[in-house]
């Protein structure tokens, strides 16, 4: 189907995105306020605010300082009123303390930064929506601290071109740790994020994303990392992605833009035990349920040399996803290669009968994807799946070669379908029914603000924040070397030490 060709219906994340500036333009709606405490918190009780300084004898400074670093809260009380007053270029430094605030970037080129990662506290009480909202603002780096208890996200960045996010801790938020939407040129490193029902780490509607992310750790989420409809030079390694519902899923869906999610590199991670009942949950956390990394209808990822055990059902899985109440059509293979921009402008279909399953579901199937020296074992159902629905699953054209594995449906798959090399047997050999996609039905959600979570760990933070220059997110290297990581043999991190 020419998408390209048909009438425009709605653009269901577009109109988000408005509403979301436009909010932004007339104010925060959750009632931002600051203050500032010294005391971090030492486990996963949310620590007490203290009380605001008395600037009473000490207004805020308004004249831009020489050396521009604006400091919160000995030159303003609040960490807004600091972002507010600079101009590109500035350092927001922040001192130890607790921060009841729910911040909006807006000015290019800021880096905000706590002194301490641990004791630089952003606490939404349950009450306040995004920690810090980096709002169209490109070349904005936010690190070294943590964001709590936000009923939305801890840190987000939605229309940036150049963003960053590192050594960043964010527990207990209710979409989101750390949210790059719409945004490309973007690298998130030394992140930990725990507690969120949706998932600790998130880049969607991207093509091409231009990002990286390394050394994350994500544990207690409904997803340790989701990205929907993103890819095109996206590197997700040497990371770990623990007791979540489920591992690393990028998948497919015309709820967000850009869609098929597409080109996401998945290398040198340790992903094991995402089959966490008492965690919070939404969506997608639950159809993926029990794997460690799955392919949800995207198209030429590659998943290699990855470290993937103790799971329920699957350690890695090619799959479809069935997208229910679709927005649009799913684009035909000439499609593939438009890039975001381009196909955000293209009018949306008319989602027919005919394209549907079951009066509900458009199903996106996964192309094109490789799995390559990956180590899986203890998996309840089979440590390798591929799978497709309405397509035979030979033609889906999913590679698989040099993993050490003990299960797979269909059964002997590396024989099936070999990386570079002709395959040859019967597919229908223990072949997965992808039916029990939707019919497997999860644990329920445990409630975000109450669920048991490990105590926040003491994690290392910057070098130096004190005196380390203001470094934007503006031309920052965002290659890796891929062919020097072998395949992890244990955990990078534990609450152990």
């Amino acid at each position: 189907m020419n998408r390209l060709g048909s009438t425009r219906s709605r653009r269901l994340s577009a109109a988000l995105i408005g509403a979301a500036l436009l909010l932004a333009a007339c104010g925060s709606d959750d009632g931002s306020s600051g203050s500032s405490g010294t005391d971090a918190p030492g486990a996963t009780e949310a620590p007490t605010a203290t009380d605001a300084p008395d600037t009473t004898d000490s207004p805020a400074t308004t004249d831009a300082p020489s050396d521009g670093v604006r400091r919160v809260p000995s030159d303003y009380p609040t960490i807004q009123e600091a972002v507010d007053a600079a101009v590109p270029g500035d350092l927001v430094l922040i001192s130890p303390g607790v921060y009841n605030e729910a911040v909006n970037v807006s000015t290019d080129e800021l880096t905000i930064r706590g002194l301490d990662r641990n004791e630089v506290i952003l606490d939404g009480e349950f009450e306040l929506e995004n920690g810090i909202r980096v709002l169209g603002a490109s070349g904005v780096a936010v690190e070294n601290m943590t964001a709590i208890n936000y009923t939305v996200n801890g840190f987000y960045w939605i229309e940036a071109d150049g963003y960053r996010a590192s050594y960043l801790t964010a527990q207990r938020n209710n979409d989101y740790g750390v949210y790059a939407f719409d945004s490309i040129n973007g690298l998130i490193e030394h992140i930990y994020a725990a507690g969120s029902p949706d998932a600790g780490l998130y880049i969607g509607q991207c093509y091409l994303c231009n990002a990286l992310v390394t050394d994350v750790w994500a544990e207690y989420n409904g997803l340790g990392y989701s990205g929907t409809n993103s890819g095109g030079n996206l590197t997700i390694v040497n990371s770990q992605f623990n007791d979540n519902r489920a591992g690393i899923v990028p998948n497919s869906g015309s709820y967000e833009l850009c869609y098929p999610g597409r080109e996401t590199t998945v290398i040198g991670n340790v992903v094991f035990n995402n089959s966490n009942p008492d965690s919070p949950s939404k969506g997608l956390a639950d159809l993926a349920f029990g794997t460690g990394i799955t392919v949800a209808g995207g198209v030429g990822n590659v998943i290699e040399r990855n470290l993937v055990y103790d799971h329920d059902r699957a350690g890695i899985a090619i799959a479809p996803f069935p997208e229910e109440n679709p927005n649009d059509d799913i684009p035909g293979e000439d499609e593939w290669d438009i890039t975001c921009d381009v196909q955000r402008e293209a009018p949306l279909a008319e989602v027919t009968a005919e394209d549907l399953v079951a009066e509900t579901y458009l199903v996106w199937n996964p192309y094109d994807n490789r799995v390559i020296g990956n180590s899986v074992a203890g998996s309840g159902l089979a440590d390798l799946v591929n799978s497709g629905f309405g397509v035979p699953t030979e033609e889906l054209r999913n590679c698989f070669s040099g993993n050490t594995f003990a299960t797979s449906q269909p059964a002997s798959l590396e024989t099936l379908a070999p990386c570079d090399a002709p395959g040859s047997g019967d597919w229908t050999i223990d072949a997965f029914d992808p039916i029990q996609i939707v019919t497997f039905e999860a644990p329920p959600s445990v409630d975000y603000q109450t669920v048991e979570l490990p105590p926040l760990p003491m994690l290392p933070g910057m070098e130096d924040p004190e005196n380390a220059p203001a470094s934007p997110a503006v031309g920052l290297s965002l290659t890796f070397d891929t062919s020097v990581l072998t395949l992890p043999t244990a955990p990078y991190y534990s609450h152990d030490g």
